[in-house]
């Protein structure tokens, strides 16, 4: 079933009963010193939602949170002008100045949408993209975007 043999040298790495820090598994002793998984046992597999709710792990606590409207209901027209692919690719410096403001982006490939910029690094940009329905955090990298304005 799996391609890799049991190599019986690392039987005792965490000895039964625990040891080094780590409880037994199963509870009580006995098995190969692997944690119990969820803590205390049973349920489904799947540890309980953090404090406060959890959810949402991305981006970190403390993080900028999405705007609390929708976008606006106009659609900006590209400057470019004929809407044909550009040559250049597009300035982390430039576009810092649409932070948290509504921009509209036109990727390279794809359609375009409203965006929400919470932060700007050398070759990404990260913040809330509009779905048409609510934000959702993402992030992009610059070189993808064709042309963005900042409204």
């Amino acid at each position: 079933m799996y391609p890799y043999q049991y190599d019986p040298r690392f039987q005792n790495l965490f000895p039964p009963g625990g040891g080094q820090g780590f409880p037994s598994f199963p509870p009580g002793g006995g098995g190969q010193g692997f944690p119990s998984f969820p803590p205390g046992g049973g349920g489904q597999g799947f540890p309980p939602p953090p404090p406060g709710g959890g959810g949402q792990e991305f981006p970190p606590q403390g993080g900028a949170q999405p705007p609390s409207s929708p976008p606006p209901a106009f659609t900006p027209a590209p400057k470019l002008g004929s809407g044909g692919p550009s040559l250049y690719a597009v300035d982390p410096g430039a576009i810092s100045g649409c932070l948290y403001r509504y921009t509209y982006i036109w990727p390279r490939n794809g359609r375009p949408y409203w965006f929400y910029p919470t932060f700007v690094g050398r070759r990404s940009v990260a913040g809330y993209r509009w779905t048409g329905s609510f934000w959702v955090y993402a992030g992009v990298d610059v070189n993808q975007i064709r042309e963005f304005q900042c409204v």
